[in-house]
């Protein structure tokens, strides 16, 4: 095998983003052969627009069982996630799964425990790891030069949507169709990168607001406060609101402070540990001395090509992905647990009960109003 044969199931925004994406080159070592939509509307534009030597199914699982494609990628709504990643696994082919892994982690260890039966290739897509900073931040935690963590916050507020966005699409924003706001349809990437980056919270005390900017019936402004076990605390902030909005990640360590944002890494370095300074320092004000460096990073930046390419490497040469399918759990799990902590009005503990936060899923589910479907495909290219 010299390319791997694609079939993408979903061909909205982000799925027409893939297929052009793959289209154009920037995949070299994969070939779109199949799409599938449940749509009408997108398999005419699928016959109009994409090469007559690309398939095109009307149901996900007959592309899987068509035998035209080596792996697929998923990019339907969110519910149905698992449910074709179960499916091409079980059928023996590769598969990677646009973000998020699903709606709630029970679905989804059950999907990781298909997966993990399975010798096929199976892998996620979150792009955001790609990202020169973040990479290079993942560096600099793991090699254990910043010492522990201190404190974390995150302010990504640069997510703006219109009321248009979301009336897009009938399954947009509401309970039944997607399953969450922002946390689960812009934030999965901020969300995996903290648990990536500083391991996951112990607790999680959050405030979810529904429809504050938007006619809609999920959240699109989130608060959430977390505790980590090494005591380290941290504030997540989100919106789809906010205009111009704010991407800036902040983290104290015990050598010092660093800040993401622009795409460039300041680092505040301390020239000696705090706690040992503080705990040694004889002058009551006196703080460390700080050099700040800004940090060089590689510059490469690939987003879903660069995720894509691992995948079809990993499945050619068997290389590392970017992100493994089964750590999808884990950002679910965060984001979970602020839903259920919201819907609580309490703090909770991490791991928290699956059961309840499904039964109280299914209660906003149960009076989910379903909206008409515009039909309206946005072109995602550069969204991320």
């Amino acid at each position: 095998m010299e390319k791997v044969r694609l079939g993408i199931i979903g061909i909205g925004g982000m799925g027409t983003n893939h297929a052009n994406c793959v289209r154009r080159g920037e995949v070299p070592n994969m070939e779109l052969t199949a799409v599938a939509d449940i749509r009408q509307a997108r398999l005419d534009w699928a016959k109009e627009n994409l090469p007559e030597s690309v398939h095109v199914f009307d149901d996900g699982r007959a592309l899987i069982d068509s035998g035209t494609c080596d792996a697929v990628l998923i990019a339907t709504p969110h519910y149905l996630h698992p449910e074709y990643v179960i499916y091409a696994l079980e059928h023996d082919v590769h598969v990677i799964s646009e973000k998020p892994a699903g709606v709630y982690t029970k679905q989804v260890r059950e999907m990781n425990e298909v997966a993990a039966k399975s010798d096929k290739v199976f892998a996620i897509m979150f792009n955001q790891r790609t990202n020169c900073t973040y990479r290079k931040l993942h560096q600099m935690i793991e090699s254990g030069e910043l010492g522990q963590m201190k404190r974390v916050n995150w302010i990504i507020t640069d997510w703006y949507r219109n009321q248009s966005y979301y009336d897009a699409a009938g399954w947009k924003a509401t309970w039944d169709g997607e399953g969450d706001g922002v946390l689960l349809n812009q934030c999965p990437h901020q969300i995996d990168l903290l648990q990536w980056l500083c391991g996951m919270p112990v607790r999680v005390r959050a405030f979810c607001h529904n429809a504050k900017w938007h006619n809609i019936e999920v959240e699109d402004d989130v608060t959430a406060y977390m505790e980590f076990e090494n005591g380290a605390t941290g504030v997540f902030v989100t919106t789809t609101a906010d205009a111009p909005g704010t991407n800036r990640l902040e983290l104290t360590f015990e050598m010092g402070k660093i800040v993401c944002e622009d795409g460039k890494i300041v680092f505040d370095k301390l020239a000696v540990n705090e706690r040992v300074h503080c705990m040694h320092e004889k002058e009551g004000f006196k703080k460390p001395d700080t050099e700040r460096i800004i940090v060089e990073t590689d510059s490469q930046n690939e987003q879903h090509a660069g995720v894509l390419k691992a995948f079809a490497n990993r499945i050619l040469h068997g290389t590392p992905l970017v992100a493994e399918g089964v750590e999808g759990i884990r950002g679910l799990t965060l984001s979970n647990a602020m839903h259920l902590s919201s819907w609580l009005n309490q703090t909770v503990e991490i791991p928290f009960d699956e059961e309840l936060f499904l039964e109280e899923l299914n209660k906003r589910r149960a009076t989910s109003v379903h909206k008409q479907d515009a039909g309206i495909v946005f072109d995602t290219t550069g969204t991320f």
